[in-house]
């Protein structure tokens, strides 16, 4: 990673800090940059962090992978919890010496990749088009800057 690239130090760089009031700072849409008004790299990446676009992009992420996450921490606790709280339903037998403890963790298996697949799938449809937009809208405001 090159250390003179605006997302290698976002914290020092005054993303997400409060505005005073107990929220984010005002979020402005990113416009044309003028590589002779003297914008840098960074104040691109910034204006384009702000925008609508890439906010829009953030929460799709999020309203996924949230839900998703807790479900799968939940499904996963509970698996534990009833192995420790009932051993004598995880060693019922289920076919020959195939348990209920072992189809239920072959279950944690298919579920993970389940979830994958679910994640691939929203990003492809939800969120690619519009992050690969900001992508491109990004390197035409930063064409041009001196390196």
């Amino acid at each position: 990673m090159r250390l003179d690239d605006p997302w290698y130090d976002a914290l020092a760089s005054g993303w997400g800090e409060l505005d005073g009031a107990g929220s984010f700072a005002p979020a402005g849409r990113p416009g044309p940059a003028d590589p002779q008004r003297g914008h840098s790299a960074a104040e691109i990446y910034l204006e384009v962090q702000r925008s609508e676009a890439f906010q829009e992009v953030r929460r799709r992420y999020r309203r996924f992978v949230i839900p998703a996450t807790l479900a799968f921490l939940v499904w996963y606790l509970a698996y534990v919890v009833v192995a420790i709280t009932a051993p004598g339903l995880m060693a019922r037998p289920v076919a020959g010496a195939v348990n209920v403890a072992m189809v239920v963790g072959l279950g944690q298996f298919l579920t993970t990749f389940l979830l994958t697949g679910a994640y691939a799938r929203h990003a492809r449809l939800r969120r690619d088009r519009a992050a690969l937009d900001l992508r491109w809208e990004t390197q035409e405001m930063t064409r041009g800057i001196a390196r």
